[in-house]
């Protein structure tokens, strides 16, 4: 018999596609319907901003707080000294505290567009696990902790699993991460009252052992709830663009890169990248995402809209599809476009086409320009570009210049 969840958090988990595991779906609904659910996703400080595979998760602590909830916003200046070894291929390279203190730094600015942090009962709060992980006694860690995990069992899980199956090493270290993580959520039950994790479903075990944890340390019930590891129909993985990491941070990515990314969203991941990304009602997702021909593209417009006015604001959105249409519709060469500005001396011998492409983050690669070149994908002020050793000199910047990869990315080169 199918169970029809009966608190907003949970309805809107299954109704828009996040929900892909619970811990206890019943009990956690109630616990919606008792009172205020603190929950909490931890994100480790590898850089100084989160990009749009972290996305997901940021939206479910969004809805958690609108449906009620507390979100906790649990940051990893403890964790990131080991790094999580889930489904890696090798181990991360360490950092030090400052490069961890000033990735955290940057990292929540991304937060303030999505939550509202405060003193109120469920006002989100942000919260650093190096206040208890830096102070641990490792012996009494060990005997009070350590005892209560299985390597027997440790070692069933798939993300350790799949390391050791190519036998790949899989450091010491790196081994006691999940350890720490479930430690978390015991210290955020202990000081916060937290009573939920949230995560990507690769992080079902690690959830799992906090939960279990917690229960046999001090006998307290709380939850764990994942959501689906999303990659596009075409099969890639979310966050990353052809010029690299899609970042959530405006300095680091532009909010028109950023409503680019979005707007050229494949067809069959329009209405379900609705749900998950956008406030738009369900019905109307379906709506959008059930569109064909020519009208899926103004649904993919209502896309990039929406997801950019939530991270950058109406008029960054409402800038970057004017910018949008200048460029597609007119051919005109918008404002608002990613620009690489050259300096006079770089012009004195010219600057390869190619390199060009490359700065503007149109290619991944030389290579990749090159082949974009020969499969008559670029285009120089809308002319087709067919020879990889052209050059522009100064001459050539009197007026901004126009790049164009495909149909729909595009950049400007101006003399600086």
């Amino acid at each position: 018999m199918t169970y029809h969840p009966k608190s907003e958090f949970m309805r809107v988990m299954t109704e828009r596609g996040f929900l892909a595991d619970c811990t206890d779906f019943q009990s956690l609904d109630a616990a919606f319907h008792e009172g205020v659910v603190p929950g909490y996703i931890g994100f480790d400080a590898t850089a100084t901003s989160l990009h749009v595979g972290s996305l997901i998760q940021i939206m479910m602590l969004r809805w958690l707080q609108k449906c009620g909830g507390k979100p906790i916003v649990l940051m990893g200046g403890g964790t990131t000294k080991i790094g999580d070894p889930s489904f890696r291929a090798e181990e991360r390279p360490l950092l030090t505290d400052a490069q961890i203190d000033a990735n955290i730094a940057g990292i929540k600015r991304a937060f303030a567009p999505y939550v509202r942090f405060g003193e109120g009962a469920s006002d989100a709060v942000m919260v650093n696990n190096a206040a208890w992980l830096d102070q641990l006694n490792y012996i009494g860690f060990l005997r009070d902790i350590g005892r209560h995990f299985s390597v027997n069992r440790m070692l069933s899980f798939d993300s350790v699993k799949s390391r050791l199956d190519r036998e790949q090493s899989l450091s010491f270290l790196e081994f006691n991460y999940m350890i720490l993580q479930a430690y978390d959520f015991l210290e955020l039950n202990r000081r916060y009252g937290c009573l939920l994790q949230l995560g990507g479903s690769d992080q079902w075990g690690n959830i799992v052992n906090g939960v279990d944890l917690t229960r046999r340390v001090i006998g307290h019930e709380v939850f764990g709830l994942t959501s689906h590891l999303l990659t596009t129909s075409d099969g890639r993985k979310m966050g990353k663009s052809v010029s690299g990491a899609v970042w959530l941070n405006g300095d680091m990515y532009s909010s028109y890169e950023f409503w680019q990314y979005w707007r050229n969203t494949t067809d069959a991941d329009v209405g379900r990248f609705l749900k998950l990304y956008t406030e738009v009602a369900v019905s109307e997702c379906d709506r959008l995402g059930a569109l064909g021909g020519a009208e899926i593209n103004e649904a993919k417009i209502v896309l990039a809209n929406a997801v950019t006015t939530l991270l950058h604001g109406a008029e960054a959105a409402a800038a970057a599809e004017a910018t949008a249409r200048e460029v597609f519709e007119k051919g005109g060469i918008g404002e608002d476009l990613p620009t690489v500005a050259l300096e006079p001396e770089e012009l004195a011998d010219g600057v390869g086409i190619v390199q060009l492409f490359v700065r503007a983050g149109l290619s991944a690669s030389g290579k990749d320009a090159k082949r974009l070149i020969s499969e008559g994908g670029a285009r120089l002020n809308d002319e087709l570009v067919t020879d990889p050793a052209l050059r522009l000199r100064a001459g050539d910047l009197a007026e901004p210049v126009k790049l164009t990869a495909g149909k729909k990315r595009h950049a400007l080169v101006v003399l600086g």
